[in-house]
């Protein structure tokens, strides 16, 4: 049977330092790729996600994004690596000190910033949806979930879901150390997140390890063995809510996630708009290539 070789490259998004921040393979061409390979691909390389570019007829390129289970109709550091990938193989010709493409995603076409210096990528923007703000939970009702008390959340606003292209359960907490004391009950999740139709659960502190970190955070996925290191989509609804309800003054937080997992990222959330009238929300992160291949795929 013939093969055809598709390059990929590993990029580690939201970091600058090689194995930390929250890794994406990229596949910059897989035009001829089948839903089925692009699945098997993402389980074989068995990263948090898979990315595949492929034409679009209504931006600059069309992007799938693909989960060792299942595809994703938005995410937010594939999105990072995925700008990198394709500014540093140049497939996008570059113009400082910022060069803007559409990308086609599963639920529409946003824009994304490259900022460019002396030739070369150095830090991506992504622009998400506008921000909504959807059902209410009580601390006492979700805090068991995580092995928490109450007390253990905070007592100024309540957890709730909330979508800037992805819908999680944001569930603000009181400090850094409570995130650390996390225990899943994995199978009331489950059944929870079915109800609510969200993925994942996202809890986030002000303040972080570094001194200028504004807040901190981790994903709960209780379906992946694994924890995402750092989460784009989520913590652009994160950003949001946490100057909706005045937790931070914005309009920029830096965002932390990932020192739990040893892979420690940092990205840039920017609001744009009043509090209570977020027109948008930008994410921004830096990103580093750590491994090249081809992947050989049947039938081409």
């Amino acid at each position: 049977m013939r093969t055809k070789r598709y390059p990929f490259v590993y990029v580690d998004a939201f970091t600058s330092e090689p194995f930390a921040g929250n890794p994406c393979a990229v596949i910059t061409d897989a035009a001829g790729l089948t839903d089925e390979q692009m699945q098997n691909f993402a389980r074989e390389a068995n990263q948090p996600e898979s990315a595949f570019v492929l034409p679009s007829d209504v931006a600059d390129f069309c992007v799938r994004y693909f989960t060792p289970r299942k595809e994703l109709p938005f995410a937010g550091h594939p999105t990072i690596a995925t700008a990198f990938a394709l500014a540093q193989e140049g497939r996008i010709p570059l113009q400082e000190p910022v060069t803007t493409i559409d990308l086609e995603f599963g639920i529409g076409v946003l824009p994304v910033e490259i900022h460019v210096e002396d030739g070369v990528p150095v830090h991506v923007v992504m622009t998400q949806q506008t921000p909504s703000f959807r059902m209410f939970f009580t601390p006492d009702g979700v805090a068991p979930y995580f092995g928490l008390a109450a007390a253990d959340l905070r007592d100024d606003c309540l957890p709730q879901v909330v979508s800037t292209g992805a819908p999680f359960l944001i569930v603000p907490v009181g400090d850094v150390e409570t995130l650390g004391k996390v225990e899943l009950d994995r199978d009331g999740l489950v059944e929870l997140f079915e109800q609510i139709d969200v993925d994942a659960a996202f809890l986030f502190s002000i303040g972080g390890f570094a001194p200028d970190a504004d807040t901190h955070a981790r994903l709960f996925d209780p379906l992946n063995a694994i924890e995402d290191p750092f989460t784009g989509s989520a913590t652009g609804a994160m950003g949001a809510y946490a100057v909706r309800y005045g937790l931070h003054p914005g309009p920029t937080l830096i965002a932390e996630q990932g020192h739990f997992v040893q892979r420690p990222g940092r990205g840039i959330v920017e609001i744009v708009g009043l509090p209570h009238g977020i027109q948008a929300v930008k994410l921004g992160g830096t990103a580093v290539k750590v491994v090249e291949g081809a992947f050989l795929a049947a039938g081409g």
